[in-house]
């Protein structure tokens, strides 16, 4: 009969060992003393642990009637030895089980040498052997854990807990490994133990994907998706088998295999992990609806998750639904007042709505718990604009500027785009103070960072040239950009439209059509071509190029703008009702197309046309982008013809704060004033109105508009100059 040792043939689980033991200890014990009668010698049994209440039936030989401790019988024969290894593994396992409840290492200790003794008496049973090193692993003693199992390993080499252990010991020195360090061969020797695991253990899902992870570690791909792939095969739902395997795709850059494994879980199976994992990977491919509807499915799981509501919230903002997003942020400040990224949401869009009160608020909290966040000082900053602080913002910025400048002019990719973030809009407030020569100075640092900074830079310098008319300087900015950066569409097309404004427009339309080169960028060379064309009077060239601009146009978004330019090249020619119909369509592919909001709103106001429709129009214009001079002047002018004066002072007043040398603005107020008795006032801005119209590029100054300008001026002045000769007769009594 072949010797079968602990745990071994028909094998009890853990727990059930741990049960029968002292019963099986005590059985046989009692056993042998029985065979061997009472010439056995007796020893002292060895002390239990202090403070610890053993049953008298665990320790062989205890008497509870007697309340003596007996001796434990010599082993003889087979069965003693086997009785004996029972009795000192049970002995072994309540010094191991006091050892963690107690938190004693020297009961611990005192567990190793039982199970040492339970061994003497039971050499080949392979299960002491694992609980010996296992112990041997709990305390620390690495070298002998692995000794030990490396004894299993050469009688049973497909022993599977000898291999675990072994795993988790390899795994514990991984995790012993510094930051920076390279896993070494602590590594390949975790790998070779769950590669054996899992042949002897094939369907265990939780060693494939740890065998995965490993292989992730070590930078091995082709295995580690192997592993993911058969841990799918074996749970196609599992959380962890999905999320390592889009994890894995996603470090690949492959970003539609990532979506397309996090998808392939049925939706009623997701989990909310899942869920948020595919909003994640919708995030990063710029689905930013796709991304809502899993963040909105991952909230349905875990409703007060506040890492999927910042989600949602950043998602629906960049999906134009402010007022959903503003809602959501706020609820997240309730919950977490210390989340600054949040309340600084809030302001950006307290503010965007026109809600300053709200936006100081909401950024006082953020600046009380970091006062000295750049992002904190930059939305001072724009809060300040908003207020027509101009002086303020430019010191904010100013100062944000110089604390993001480098000596050496070498910058990270992100420090290059905050501080170009902050020139940008530094050089915006000067051009709203009429600061030219400021602006041009700020946009030249911008152009010192090279890339895209330097582009957006170039662009600056002419359109800052171009608000302060002078057209010169704007046209040999552009000349130097394409000198520059000969490669940008953009600054070529700039240059091409400022050629046409000054007169030279057989040269920038020349320009303009050597940039196509038949791909779906030829779209925004068309709808440049379009503009010029359309400032020239050249009617039916500007409606062919916008024709050959919707060929390239796939989006709602592009189709619209398309109806919007079809729109204005009727208006521009008194088409009113075609104007309107255009207009109308292209809110209808895009219901917050700023551009045609605008210009419908104006449109129907300047011929006293559905003046309330006329003024929510405008009003939702304003609202997409509240610091457009262009939009806030519209909204003056449909007050004015609503007869509301002092609402269209306001908003206009606030047009010219913003685009001061614009002649239309101040045309406007000056009609306010004469309306409203103010005639001294009036003249003045109609002064102002004429000489912006005379530094203006000959398509900016229609001359029907200039005349009624000039007129409205001398008409204004013939009064006052009849009120003065009144009051100055004298009154005879």
């Amino acid at each position: 009969m072949t010797k079968v040792g602990v745990a071994e043939g028909n094998p009890l689980s853990l727990w059930r060992w741990q049960k029968a033991a002292a019963l099986l200890a005590a059985v046989a014990c009692c056993a042998a003393a029985v065979a061997q009668s009472s010439s056995t010698p007796q020893t002292t049994h060895p002390s239990t642990p202090a403070g610890i209440n053993v049953p008298a039936s665990t320790i062989a030989g205890s008497s509870a009637a007697e309340g003596t401790t007996r001796t434990s019988p010599e082993p003889t024969g087979e069965t003693g030895k086997r009785a004996q290894s029972y009795y000192h593994f049970a002995l072994g396992h309540l010094y191991e089980e006091s050892a963690e409840q107690y938190g004693r290492p020297e009961l611990a200790v005192q567990a190793i040498e039982q199970y040492k003794l339970a061994i003497t008496h039971d050499p080949d049973s392979v299960f002491l052997q694992n609980s010996l090193a296992d112990t041997y692993f709990k305390l620390g003693r690495i070298r002998e854990a692995i000794e030990t199992a490396q004894r299993v390993l050469k009688t049973h080499p497909d022993n599977l807990q000898a291999h675990k252990l072994l795993g988790r010991v390899y795994l514990r020195s991984l995790g012993d490994t510094e930051n920076g360090q390279q896993p070494g061969p602590m590594l390949d020797l975790a790998i070779q133990e769950f590669q054996k695991i899992v042949q002897i253990e094939p369907n265990q899902v939780e060693d494939r994907l740890l065998l995965g992870q490993l292989f992730t570690l070590k930078h091995d791909t082709a295995d580690a998706k192997a592993q993911f792939e058969q841990a799918r095969r074996i749970d196609p739902n599992s959380e962890d088998v999905v999320l390592n395997l889009a994890r894995l795709y996603g470090e690949q850059n492959n970003l539609p295999g990532a979506i397309s494994v996090l998808e392939s879980v049925p939706s009623d199976d997701r989990t909310f992990k899942i869920d948020l994992a595919l909003a994640a990977a919708y995030d990063q491919s710029a689905n930013s609806k796709a991304a809502i509807a899993a963040y909105q499915d991952a909230l349905n799981l875990q409703p007060d998750n506040l890492d999927a509501q910042r989600g949602l919230a950043e998602d629906m903002l960049g999906n134009d639904q402010p007022d959903a997003a503003l809602k959501i942020f706020q609820g997240v400040a309730a919950q977490d007042p210390e989340d600054v990224r949040s309340f600084l949401r809030i302001a950006e869009l307290e503010r965007t709505q026109g809600h300053l009160k709200q936006a100081e608020a909401a950024l006082d909290h953020a600046k009380a718990l970091n006062p000295d966040s750049p992002e904190v000082r930059y939305n001072q900053a724009l809060i300040a604009e908003a207020q027509g602080h101009l002086d303020q913002a430019a010191e904010l910025l100013q100062q944000l500027a110089d604390s993001t400048k480098h000596v050496s002019e070498k910058y990270t990719s992100d420090e290059k785009n905050n501080r170009a973030i902050f020139l940008d809009r530094l050089a915006t407030v000067y051009r709203n103070q009429s600061k030219t020569q400021e602006a041009i100075a700020v946009y030249k640092e911008m152009i010192a960072l090279g890339g895209d900074a330097a582009e957006r830079g170039y662009q600056g310098e002419v359109d800052a040239y171009r608000d302060a008319k002078m057209l010169p300087e704007a046209t040999a900015a552009a000349q130097q950009a394409v000198q520059a950066l000969p490669k940008s569409v953009d600054l070529q097309l700039t240059l091409a439209g400022q050629l046409a404004d000054t007169g030279k427009t057989k040269e920038g339309v020349a320009l303009a059509k050597a940039q196509l080169n038949g791909t779906k960028r030829d779209r925004v060379v068309w709808l440049t071509l379009a503009q010029i064309f359309t400032r020239m009077h050249k009617w039916k060239d500007a409606g062919s190029a916008i024709d050959r601009a919707q060929k390239f146009s796939n989006t709602k978004q592009e189709t619209s703008l398309i109806y919007f330019l079809r729109g204005a090249l009727q208006e521009r020619q008194k088409h009113i009702d075609a104007a309107e119909q255009e207009f109308r369509q292209s809110l209808a592919l895009d219901p917050d197309n700023a551009l045609a909001l605008n210009y419908l709103g104006y449109m129907l106001a300047d011929h006293d046309q559905k003046l309330n429709e006329a003024l929510q129009l405008v009003q939702r214009a304003v609202k997409l982008d509240p610091e457009n001079g262009a939009y806030l002047d519209s909204l003056g002018w449909v007050h004015y013809k609503l007869g509301q004066y002092e609402l269209a002072q306001e908003s206009l007043q606030k047009a010219i704060t913003l685009i001061p040398k614009d002649p239309t603005v101040h045309d406007h107020l000056g009609e306010v004033y004469a309306s409203t008795g103010h005639l001294q006032q009036a003249v003045a801005q109609w002064e102002s109105s004429l000489a912006n119209y005379a530094d203006s590029a000959p398509a900016d100054a229609e001359p029907a508009d200039v005349n009624k300008v000039r007129k409205r001026l001398d008409k204004a002045k013939v009064k006052l100059a009849k009120e003065d000769a009144h009051a100055t007769v004298p009154i005879r009594h």
